[in-house]
Order: C-alpha cells, then sequence, then structure tokens
C-alpha cells in the first residue's frame, strides 16, 4: 500500500504531460471540416465541368450559371448535412467503420432531398450531374477520411500524439482483458496507464500477458487521486463486484468536475456498435444486445453482391486466369487447378476451386513434414518455406491470385466474397460449440483474417475474427473489408 501511496503522491510530477483530448479531438474534427469541404467542392466542381464545360458558351450561359448557383448551394447543404448527422463527432473519428457510414449516409440523404424537391418543384436538374456528383462525392469523402485517418495512426504509432489514457477499474482479471483487447490494436486511441482494483487486497502491478506491467492506484476510491497521478482523458469500468450502480453515479459526478470521461464496458466481447442498442428502462440504461442477422434482406444483399462481383471478376478477369493457366501448365507436372473438400454453410461440404501452386501430390508429403508446422495452435498447417510450392505458386500466393477461381464458388452460392476463411474438414472435426459459429455463414474469399495479417495469424486469433465477422457483419463492414483486401493483396503482406 506504501508503494500504491508513493505512485500517487510522485507520478503527477514525473510522468508526461501529454495533449488533453479535447484539444487533439477539436483539432482533429476541425481539419476534417477543411477535408469534407474539399471533397465536396471536387465533387460538385467536377460534375459541373464533366456536364457543362469549364467555361459557359454563348448558347447555354444561362444554364450554365443557373447550375453554378445549384452547385453552390449543393456544396453548401452537403456541409450542413454533414454536421447535422455528427460525422465529425469525438465518438467516431479516427477507428472504425461508424465515421464512414455518417458520411455515406449523408450524402445519400442529401442527393435523395435533391431528387425529390426536383421533381416536386419540377426543377428538372440534370440526371447526369446528380450521376455525377453522388459517386465522386462518396469517393472523395471515404479517400479524405481515409487519408485523416492515416496520418492519426502514424501521429499515434511513430510519436505518441492523439492519444487517450485511460485507468481501468475492475477485477484483476477484468483489467488484463481490457487491456489486452486494446493493445490487439495499437493504432486505437486508448492506452491504459493504470488500474484502480477494488477489494482489500491491494498489489502494486497487474501482470498483463503479451502487454507488460500495468500500475495500480489502490481501489475504486483512489480513481480520482489516479486520474490526476497519470494525467489520464479518461476512466474505463469494466467487471467489479464493489462498484455499485450508486457508486458508478457518484464517480461520474467527480469526473465530471475534472473534464474526464466516463466509459463503462459491459463484458460482452466481440460484439460490435450496430447490435448495441441503448434503452432507458426506469431509468436505468439497459443495454439491447440485438441478435444477429443471417437471414432476410441482409442475406439478399449479400448474394446480390456476391452475384455481381463474381460475374464482374470471371467476366473481365477471364485473359488473366487464362494467361496463369497456361503459366501452371508449362513451368509443372499436374492439373491446372487444385480442388479440395471444404465445409460451408450450415456444415455442409463443398469443393473449392484453386489455382495449383504446390508439386502434384502434395497432400501426401504433409505428414513428412508435419514437424516444421508453424502455426500456432497446430490446428492448420503452414510453413514460410514450404519446399512444395512451385516458382509459379509462390507469385500467386503472394499476391492471391491463386484465389481467383474462388469466384467460380462464390457463383456457385458455395462461398462468398467476403466471409470467414473456409475450413479443412479435419479442422471442424476440431470445433467446440464456440468455433462452430463459424459456419453459421458462407465461407469467403477474403475477411477480417485476410486484413488482419493472413497467414501470420495465429488459430486462436483467426477463430476470433471469423466469430466476431459473424457476429456483426453487414455490408458496409464487408465492402470496407473488400477494399482493405486490395491493399493487402497488393502489398503481399502475411501471404507464404
Amino acid at each position: 500500500m506504501t508503494a500504491v501511496n508513493d505512485r500517487l503522491e510522485s507520478s503527477a510530477d514525473t510522468d508526461p504531460l501529454p495533449e488533453s483530448p479535447p484539444a487533439w479531438q477539436q483539432g482533429y474534427s476541425r481539419r476534417l471540416v477543411v477535408v469534407d469541404l474539399a471533397s465536396v467542392i471536387l465533387a460538385v466542381g467536377l460534375a459541373h465541368w464533366l456536364r457543362f464545360g469549364a467555361l459557359p458558351s454563348t448558347d447555354r450561359g444561362f444554364k450554365y450559371s443557373n447550375y453554378l448557383v445549384v452547385s453552390i448551394a449543393i456544396a453548401i447543404i452537403w456541409m450542413v448535412v454533414l454536421s447535422i448527422n455528427h460525422s465529425r463527432s469525438p465518438r467516431v473519428i479516427g477507428s472504425g467503420a461508424e465515421e464512414y457510414r455518417r458520411a455515406w449516409v449523408g450524402t445519400a440523404g442529401v442527393f435523395g432531398g435533391v431528387a425529390i424537391v426536383s421533381m416536386l418543384f419540377k426543377l428538372e436538374i440534370a440526371r447526369g450531374y446528380l450521376m455525377i456528383a453522388l459517386p465522386a462525392g462518396i469517393v472523395f469523402l471515404g479517400l479524405g477520411r481515409w487519408l485523416a485517418r492515416k496520418l492519426v495512426v502514424r501521429a499515434r504509432q511513430k510519436h505518441g500524439h492523439c492519444i487517450t489514457r485511460v485507468i481501468v477499474v475492475g477485477s484483476a482479471p477484468a483489467v488484463r482483458d481490457l487491456t489486452r483487447s486494446l493493445a490487439r490494436e495499437p493504432w486505437s486511441e486508448y492506452e491504459v496507464v493504470g488500474a484502480c482494483i477494488p477489494g482489500p487486497l491491494s498489489r502494486a502491478e497487474v501482470e498483463v500477458p503479451g502487454v507488460g506491467s500495468i500500475p495500480t492506484f489502490g481501489d475504486e476510491a483512489s480513481v480520482v487521486g489516479a486520474v490526476t497521478a497519470t494525467n489520464s482523458h479518461a476512466v474505463a469500468i469494466t467487471a467489479t463486484e464493489r462498484l455499485d450502480g450508486r457508486g458508478i453515479r457518484n464517480l461520474s459526478w467527480e469526473l465530471e468536475k475534472l473534464n474526464i470521461d466516463l466509459l463503462v464496458s459491459p463484458g460482452v466481447v466481440d460484439i460490435a456498435g450496430p447490435r448495441l442498442q441503448m434503452r432507458p428502462v426506469a431509468g436505468l440504461p439497459l443495454i439491447h444486445v440485438e441478435k444477429p442477422q443471417y437471414h432476410g434482406a441482409k442475406r439478399f444483399q449479400k448474394r446480390l453482391f456476391d452475384t455481381v462481383v463474381s460475374s464482374i471478376v470471371l467476366f473481365c478477369g477471364l485473359p488473366v486466369l487464362v494467361a496463369i493457366a497456361i503459366a501452371i501448365k508449362l513451368t509443372s507436372r499436374g492439373p491446372v487447378f487444385y480442388r479440395q473438400e471444404r465445409i460451408g454453410l450450415d456444415g455442409e461440404p463443398f469443393q473449392i476451386f484453386k489455382f495449383r501452386t504446390m508439386v502434384d501430390g502434395a497432400d501426401r508429403m504433409q505428414a513428412q513434414l508435419a514437424e516444421l508446422n508453424e502455426c500456432e495452435g497446430g490446428v492448420l498447417f503452414k510453413m514460410r518455406s514450404d519446399p512444395r510450392i512451385t516458382p509459379v505458386g509462390r507469385f500467386l500466393r503472394k499476391y492471391s491470385l491463386d484465389e481467383l477461381p474462388q469466384f467460380i464458388n462464390v457463383f456457385k452460392r458455395d462461398m462468398s466474397v467476403v466471409g470467414p476463411r473456409p475450413p479443412l474438414v479435419n479442422e471442424v472435426r476440431s470445433y467446440d460449440d464456440y468455433a462452430k459459429r463459424r459456419l453459421l455463414v458462407r465461407p469467403g474469399i477474403t475477411g477480417l483474417w485476410q486484413v488482419s495479417g493472413r497467414s501470420d495469424l495465429s488459430w486462436e486469433d483467426s477463430v476470433r475474427l471469423d466469430l466476431f465477422y459473424v457476429e456483426n457483419w453487414s455490408m458496409i463492414s464487408d465492402l470496407l473489408i473488400a477494399i482493405k483486401t486490395v491493399r493487402a493483396v497488393l502489398t503481399g503482406s502475411g501471404a507464404y
């Protein structure tokens, strides 16, 4: 206890003072205003230029001037709607898909409103103008937000800026779980700098596997002192039996005086924001966890997306498919395609198609290489320098070109473009009830596992990411994963 008291007294003098979270968040929001304004001006300017030219001609000068007014009006309304939709709220900026979703929903609302007003008042706004401005705006807004987020992530990783320092209040196991969850994403906003553990037993620190030691600052009565000592920006309350509702309310009042945010972790893991709805009942803030959606309109949207994407890839990529097939046939013996039984939706088996990247009969050689398996957990077999891979196959694997024939599986409804990794039969035999939930949706060519490390992931992380996707999938997340996959494939990261 003496060590804890000494830390409370000395930490305020020895710890560096980080920037105030309101300062960096407000500064970032102001920069986003500039980014959004530039994106909106580019979108309406591009539509105006492509539809009417750079300068008015003598025969359509009046129409050009009128549309110049329309462009300015749309740009102003667009910026206002983005603000009304809280697309630059400190609660969503810098991480997650919600920031993009709010910007895109606001954009769709603007153009939907323009279309309705045009129809009601017979303004006859050129459809070509709107058809250019809408997609251009979505692209420019998304690209601008992405670049701004990249700058924030770089500032966090290289300079330690744009960080929210957090004191965690809860039992030691809960502190470890929350700290490990935040540490999995070092680019995230929050950094745990200390803990307060309610209870009669005191300890100097909490050991978090894979992270290090988290200093403690006493029990729940020491929270304000811990915040001051560490110059923290927020307090996160997680599972604890000693801090009841009244105690949390009193703590929130104390933190309010210091302008410190209070976060409450409900202890429900791997549940994304869209499934959580706050429902005040009898003065209590109840969190309603929506059931995962596997049927109905969302499944129809996903199937439509799969059909369109697979058709485009197979049709437009036909020359590439033929070239790869010729290269495989000329450089090694054996068939062009590799077929293997995988397990799909609801545990139904199917034949997956891939370009052959190994020597013919490679499956029979796996037993000889079993001791060289580099996959943590031992369920999968992975080697960085697998001697069975052909030179052409190594190139195909690096850029995931060997998986192009899987779009045939997508077209046949065996797979989806985005989903969990398609498991082998022997993998499924080892599944527990927890892992079997991966089979509630169709497996995908790409997924969270693809954009989060690919072959570098451990078995445990692969299962965790797949289950997070299964529990929380949406069309917005599918689109973001598909976009991130392009970058992962082009860089060849985590592929072997």
